[in-house]
């Protein structure tokens, strides 16, 4: 499958511009994804040097990307700016499950429960 990831309050906690702090359970998510031969989109408002910064996150932590805001395959098939993928993940999303923490400015993805919904999905 292929999945659509944002980066800020998914990834790493809120902080733009700059990279913020590693949200718990992302990167582990993210690896298991790709080992199980799950192909992954930086699917993310960011751009430039911020942009650049994000997809170093993915390569500092050995997470390889399909795409980064396009689905490299989708434009044999559609001229379409969306990115296709199967599954979008993204703090944003409606019913999200969202960690609330004092510590952080910003609510953010709670990978615990998103791993428990994709389990039928990484058991490979």
């Amino acid at each position: 499958m292929i999945f659509a990831v944002d980066f800020d309050g998914t990834c790493v906690e809120h902080d733009y511009p700059d990279v913020g702090k590693d949200v718990p359970g992302a990167e582990d998510m993210l690896k298991r994804l790709t080992t199980s031969g799950h192909r992954l989109i930086l699917w993310t408002m960011r751009s430039g040097k911020e942009l650049i910064d994000a997809e170093n996150w993915f390569k500092e932590r050995g997470i390889p990307l399909f795409g980064v805001n396009a689905n490299p395959e989708q434009k044999r098939w559609t001229q379409s700016p969306k990115a296709y993928a199967q599954i979008y993940i993204d703090d944003a999303a409606f019913g999200a499950p969202l960690i609330y923490s004092s510590e952080a400015s910003r609510p953010y993805l709670d990978w615990r429960r998103v791993k428990q919904a994709l389990v039928h999905v990484c058991a490979k």
